[in-house]
């Protein structure tokens, strides 16, 4: 039996999502390098409730702190403690040489000042009146936050904002075209 012969162009497999102009802003590509460590001045307090200088600076001396290079850390204490503002700022003194960043707070505030340092440094003028998508899925864990910040960035920029995948969005923002008089 005889089958027509087909043509090339019905052969070739068409890419829409490449040829649709869209795209693609994948966080997990800006993802801020780097471990993340909670140091705990709890574990300096006497007794659980105060901080003694002398003991204090006797552990800034002897502690090794090459152990946090490259890392970044938040400094927190987690206990109800006299801790003065003095000893934060020494310790920060002591990491600053070997840490990556060091911030005080939780490690959730680690991670909003490591994304805004990204965000903050991010060319944004390549998505101005373009059609974006922000990816959705990662294999790191990009904070809430993040997704958030990119949009209020975004929106004032571009045609349109989708979350998600090319071949499969969820529109957040699309331009409303300019009345011509």
């Amino acid at each position: 039996m005889l089958y027509p012969k087909r043509h090339a162009v019905e052969d070739q497999i068409i890419n829409k999502v490449a040829l649709s102009g869209l795209i693609t802003l994948d966080m997990e590509e800006h993802y801020p390098p780097g471990e993340r460590v909670l140091y705990d001045i709890k574990d300096n307090l006497f007794m659980g409730l105060i901080l003694k200088e002398k003991d204090f600076r006797a552990f800034l001396k002897e502690h090794d702190w090459a152990q946090y290079s490259g890392k970044n850390v938040a400094i927190t204490c987690s206990e109800d403690a006299i801790v003065p503002m003095w000893a934060y700022m020494l310790l920060a003194v002591h990491l600053e040489p070997y840490a990556r960043t060091v911030v005080f707070g939780t490690v959730e505030d680690l991670e909003k000042k490591l994304f805004d340092d990204i965000l903050n440094s991010f060319d944004w003028e390549p998505y101005r009146d373009a059609r974006v998508v922000v990816k959705g899925c990662s294999d790191k864990d990009i904070p809430p936050y993040v997704y958030v910040e990119i949009t209020r960035r975004l929106r004032p920029l571009v045609k349109s904002l989708m979350f998600g995948e090319p071949c499969s969005t969820v529109p957040l923002y699309k331009q409303k075209p300019l009345n011509r008089a």
